[in-house]
């Protein structure tokens, strides 16, 4: 496979990729950040997997139902047809919580005839360190590894549990099922129960999609993408994840790679700005929620990032025995990036906090604490603003006075400004204005630099970097400033390289970087509209909406030349940005429409 060709299946407790064939090459349970069962993904020899094999005359197809994030592949030779409904079971239960086990069921649909198939299962825990040997019983196949650490899974299923671990062929007179639980089951699962979870969850994503706003232009790719980050919010804690998997490189063969199956707090700020503003107030709540939890003392910093279930600890470590994928080492494990100043976390989260009192403001739930919380960041802006950062690129090596991260200490003033005023608590105001002044006027005077004629990376470079385009979006600067539309198209003359954007070109701790970085190119594509090139945006947008993969999910990166996504998958990032930019192009055509209806 040379692209990343996945589906994703989810329940927002733990997520599968799933091959175009049907093969389950990562999976993860009983959560997203634990140990993989299977990680065929990053070492194809020993990584494990759960494959369906058919003779060469059969073709192949996948999708998925209709707003739902069911996976369906089909199998036909012309005569002889079945599919495969893949799903992790996620439906409301009798106490109005979510039934989200840490289990993924493969139903197996009889279309016609009489096909027939093979399985190659696989499981391989605790990411294949050490040996995992599964044996058959009377209810179940059981799956287990003793090494340092001893883990289990279970494998109910209808067909013959012998010949399915000796991959033996099995024919499909009727449907049938595969069960892979974390947990023993206490009753036993048989086709009837596992039909009627595909169902429920069928429902369930149906429900909550219905709850999203339909668009006349690229409403099923919103759609997707909204699903898609909803599969990555974690539930349990309102976490939201940057991406399902570890390790996925940037470039092949390079060693950018990183794990982000954690809670970066700039991220995932992002996304639920983004969900909020198509109604999915729940995922909002959650994760507020999820901030308030984390920040007990009024005056302690953010970490940049957290674990799903709020860890403070991420110590990065490498997995040598994995290969990678396509031979990319090292495979990683935590993320070492927890440690690091990022000044732009603040402005970001407090843009999340005042967009959720507008939106929700009549009802928003912990007003007492979001105002403690605007309080205490204020009061760290205030005192750090003027300090160099990391970034929002993450640089291992020396901290830098860059524009984003400023631009987003003027958010956070400015918005802090904003809150204090919906809620009538206008004591600080005066004071709290003057600062906000005094960034904005750092900014103009040490970030643009006349000889480039744009805001650069920055301050004193003349290195330019694809976050400056955000100035805009945050309200830094309005879209048609000529300082504002001269920085995007130096922008493009720099970093675009056949429509397709790198953050920066200058070089790194890791040297040049080599692919383009998908959520730029949205940036570019969403900064091209606002300056009114809205043509030519909706040309790169349909453009690189072609890059996606068969089901429409992005990576991280794309390669400039061969265009296959690179990075780890699939990325929220990616998608959120994709739905600012759709939303856009759809609400002008709407407002086009409407104008035309009046003439």
């Amino acid at each position: 496979m040379d692209n990343l060709d996945y589906g994703i299946i989810g329940n927002c407790r733990s997520a599968a990729l799933i091959s175009k064939t049907g093969s389950l090459e990562w999976c993860c349970l009983p959560e997203f950040d634990s140990s993989s069962v299977f990680a065929k993904i990053l070492d194809d020899k020993i990584g494990g997997s759960f494959e369906i094999h058919v003779s060469e005359e059969y073709s192949i197809s996948q999708r998925y139902k209709k707003n739902t994030a069911i996976l369906i592949t089909r199998y036909s030779d012309g005569d002889n047809t079945f599919e495969l409904h893949d799903f992790m079971p996620r439906y409301y239960a009798e106490n109005g919580k979510y039934h989200a086990p840490p289990e993924l069921a493969r139903y197996v649909r009889h279309i016609k005839g009489k096909p027939r198939f093979k399985v190659l299962y696989d499981p391989k825990l605790e990411y294949a360190i050490g040996e995992t040997r599964s044996y058959v019983k009377k209810n179940f196949i059981v799956s287990l590894t003793d090494n340092e650490k001893f883990d289990t899974v279970f494998l109910y299923t209808s067909f013959n549990k012998n010949a399915v671990l000796e991959g033996r062929e099995l024919e499909v007179t009727k449907n049938g099922y595969f069960l892979l639980t974390y947990n023993e089951k206490i009753l036993q699962p048989d086709s009837r129960k596992i039909y009627l979870d595909l169902e429920n969850t069928k429902v369930y994503w149906l429900n909550w999609t219905n709850r999203t706003p339909t668009y006349n232009q690229y409403n099923k790719e919103i759609t997707r993408s909204a699903i898609t980050l909803k599969l990555l919010s974690y539930d349990k804690s309102g976490a939201v994840l940057a991406a399902a998997t570890t390790s996925l490189p940037e470039t092949i063969g390079e060693v950018r790679n990183w794990d982000y199956r954690f809670c970066w707090i700039r991220d995932a700020s992002m996304v639920i700005k983004v969900m909020a503003q198509l109604g999915h107030k729940n995922v909002a709540r959650r994760y507020l929620q999820f901030i308030i939890d984390l920040i007990p003392d009024k005056d302690e910093k953010l970490q940049i990032m957290y674990g799903i279930n709020k860890e403070k600890n991420l110590t990065e470590e490498t997995l040598d025995h994995l290969s990678g994928y396509k031979g990319s080492k090292p495979v990683r494990v935590g993320n070492a990036a927890y440690k690091q100043k990022q000044n732009d976390i603040y402005g970001i989260l407090m843009d999340v906090i005042h967009a959720q009192l507008v939106k929700f403001s009549t009802n928003i739930e912990n007003g007492e604490e979001l105002w403690g919380i605007t309080k205490g960041i204020v009061w760290i802006v205030s005192r750090h603003w003027k300090e160099a950062d990391k970034g929002i690129w993450e640089l291992r090596t020396e901290e830098r006075h860059f524009t984003f991260s400023k631009v987003l200490c003027w958010v956070a003033i400015d918005r802090a400004i904003k809150v204090a005023r919906i809620l009538k608590k206008t004591r600080k105001l005066e004071k709290w204005i003057k600062l906000e002044q005094e960034i904005k006027e750092d900014i103009y005077s040490n970030s643009w630099n006349s000889e480039v004629n744009a805001f650069t990376q920055s301050y004193g470079s003349t290195h330019l970097d694809a976050s400056v385009l955000l100035m805009e979006s945050y309200g830094f600067i309005h879209a048609k400033d000529p300082k504002y539309v001269s920085t995007v198209l130096a922008i493009e003359k720099e970093l675009s390289n056949d429509g397709l954007l790198y953050r920066y070109k200058n070089e790194d701790d890791f040297g040049l970087p080599s692919s383009s970085f998908t959520i730029c190119t949205f940036w570019f594509i969403n900064s091209l509209f606002k300056i009114g090139e809205e043509e030519r945006a909706q040309q790169l947008f349909d453009k690189l909406l072609s890059y996606s993969n068969h089901l429409g999910l992005f990576s991280e990166d794309i390669d400039f030349k061969t265009k296959r996504l690179l990075g780890n998958f699939p990325q929220a990032y990616s998608h959120l940005a994709l739905i600012e930019c759709a939303v856009n192009f759809a609400n002008k055509a709407s407002e086009e429409k409407v104008l035309e209806s009046m003439r």
